[in-house]
């Protein structure tokens, strides 16, 4: 019992006796104290006196599917920013493979009694990936808050950048500079956010399916996909991550083609150190600043008690133009 007492202060910065009158329910401590030492009871692993149990910790899971692709970083730091400013302690949860899933880690943070829970690109934008856990965060009415594109009817609110927008001005851009042959990376056949940018260039003419690659969100998963289409003659690539353009770049490489002379590649995310890469990498940028301080206010919301519907608030993309795109080849 000292050693927790001790633990907890230091964590907080009161002293011991003010941690034991919060743990005992005593008066003469402020509410921001009384909540600062219960998130720290959390954080550190110790249970809850019995009297306290039936509160929610002032933690918000924050669940990410990998730390790898640099645009789920940036979001986990502008939301965890946020969430910090309102006295919410973030709580971040990364996938691994072969490790802690998705499911898992709704348990572990049911657990914790979490104010809300924050997911960003997970199983709720794949409509063949299980979503038993999410339904389970519903019915004990946990505050949720999606980013980016989710599969219909699970009830939670979202905030995601204009998939159709953002393949719109990439399409346009390889348009203009003479693509003709203009093909599509996506992620898997039921990923939602790549159904709607397919979905988006259909509508605007028809795309062969032969132009259309389907990996998984990695370099390497562009470079797979990237070579097959290089092989029938796509000069222009959109592409539904910056990852995956990056493998693209480097698939053009080892068929000994230039990029952009040969090749134009358009990412997507704006992700950090875009901008360093050889040749730097125009994308379609998502306003990451905005898009995140949304999560945290409508997360607020819910947890002050304020009804949210379950709707998908749409941010603007832009295109952001570098090296990686130029006028088409003369073949």
């Amino acid at each position: 019992m000292t050693r927790r007492l001790a633990e907890v202060a230091k964590k907080v910065g009161v002293s011991e006796a003010t941690v034991s009158r919060v743990l005992n329910g005593k008066p003469g401590v402020s509410e921001p104290t009384r909540q600062a030492v219960l998130s720290a009871l959390d954080v550190l692993g110790y249970e809850r006196p019995t009297q306290l149990r039936g509160e929610r910790a002032r933690l918000v899971g924050l669940v990410l599917p990998e730390l790898q692709n640099p645009i789920f970083p940036a979001f986990a730091e502008v939301i965890g920013g946020a969430l910090a400013q309102l006295g919410l302690t973030p709580v971040l949860c990364t996938q691994t493979r072969g490790g802690v899933s998705e499911a898992d880690y709704v348990t572990l943070l049911l657990q914790q009694q979490v104010s809300g829970v924050v997911f960003a690109g997970g199983l709720y934008a794949q409509a063949d990936a299980p979503h038993d856990h999410y339904r389970q965060l519903a019915e004990r009415n946990i505050p949720v808050v999606l980013v980016n594109a989710a599969i219909e009817d699970l009830g939670f609110p979202a905030v995601s950048c204009d998939d159709a927008v953002a393949v719109e001005q990439a399409w346009r851009h390889l348009s203009s500079l003479g693509h003709e042959r203009i093909g599509l990376v996506l992620g898997p056949a039921d990923h939602v956010p790549s159904a709607r940018k397919l979905a988006a260039v259909r509508a605007g003419g028809h795309v062969p399916d032969e132009y259309v690659g389907r990996a998984m969100f990695s370099i390497e998963g562009g470079h797979a996909a990237a070579a097959r289409l290089i092989d029938r003659g796509v000069t222009g690539f959109i592409c539904a991550s910056d990852p995956l353009a990056l493998g693209v770049v480097r698939a053009a490489r080892r068929k000994g083609l230039d990029v952009p002379s040969r090749i134009s590649v358009v990412g997507y995310d704006d992700s950090a150190l875009m901008n360093c890469t050889d040749p730097p990498l125009t994308t379609v940028r998502q306003p990451i600043e905005a898009m995140g301080k949304a999560v945290v206010e409508l997360l607020n919301a819910q947890i002050s008690g304020s009804s949210v519907a379950a709707e998908e608030l749409l941010f603007e993309p832009e295109l952001v133009v570098r090296g990686s795109t130029a006028q088409a080849p003369r073949l």
